[in-house]
């Protein structure tokens, strides 16, 4: 498959999580009302709510209200609302408890650390790397274009040291597996 093939959202905000899901996915199946309208029913029925402020009008538990800033329950809920399979992985293994070539796999998001604005801002960042064919993708949304990975050890490289296109993460990462 040709990279220009390949669908691939933008980095916009902090919605990096709908852009990884919809890159994961090849296809724009996931909105911002969605997500949101997920992260609201996550708060509902969170036991542990916690008193109202006014900032609970823009930071909600799940999610920014302005900028998006999804967390993995959000993630986790979504892709099963499109009867998903997801696998939490301990980030203590890397990617090395993940099996790359299983047929069942579809992809992977990474949530790294990651330092902008020369460190002054640190932050989270969602990142799709999907298998298409035999070719795995580097599909973050940072990227300009889609990234083929020359193998399966420099794709398990890259997601185990939450490195996305040669920069390195402040720290590791949360990792999760999509499967069908």
């Amino acid at each position: 498959m040709e990279e220009n093939d390949i669908y691939h959202e933008r980095q916009r905000l902090q919605f990096c999580l709908m852009h990884a899901l919809n890159n994961l996915l090849q296809e724009d199946s996931f909105s911002r009302n969605e997500l949101d309208t997920i992260g609201n029913k996550l708060a509902a029925i969170d036991p542990d709510k916690e008193r109202w402020s006014p900032f609970s009008l823009v930071l909600k538990p799940h999610h920014n209200a302005l900028t998006g800033n999804y967390d993995a329950n959000v993630l986790i809920s979504a892709l099963e609302s499109r009867n998903k399979r997801v696998i939490w992985h301990d980030h203590r293994n890397h990617t090395s408890s993940i099996n790359l070539i299983a047929e069942t796999l579809v992809g992977i998001l990474i949530n790294i650390p990651v330092r902008r604005f020369g460190g002054l801002w640190k932050s989270r960042h969602w990142v799709a790397i999907r298998r298409i064919g035999d070719v795995w993708y580097n599909l973050d949304s940072d990227l300009a274009a889609p990234k083929a990975f020359s193998n399966a050890d420099e794709q398990r490289g890259r997601s185990s040291s939450g490195e996305a296109d040669g920069r390195k993460a402040v720290g590791g990462g949360e990792c999760l597996s999509m499967e069908c």
